[in-house]
């Protein structure tokens, strides 16, 4: 049996140096720091004050961390 994925998950940085977010797969926004990450919490539904953004059981963090939001490509 598969390992189950946590319900969110922050997708690696694309080339406009924002990140997808997923929340129980199903895709809820495109992040550019983590206050876009709690904002797109919030309207999922989830309490963006009880869940913590570094834990791996609630979020998966991909492509980089919590820290890595790049600067967009030219």
């Amino acid at each position: 049996m598969a390992a189950e994925h946590p319900p969110v998950i922050v997708h690696p940085p694309s080339p406009s140096g924002g990140r997808r977010i997923t929340v129980r797969g199903q895709i809820v926004g495109l992040a550019h720091g983590r206050g876009d990450v709690a904002e797109f919490l919030r309207a999922a539904g989830l309490d963006p004050d009880s869940v913590s953004l570094d834990d791996p059981t609630l979020v998966e963090w991909r492509g980089g961390d919590i820290d890595h939001w790049p600067r967009p490509t030219a």
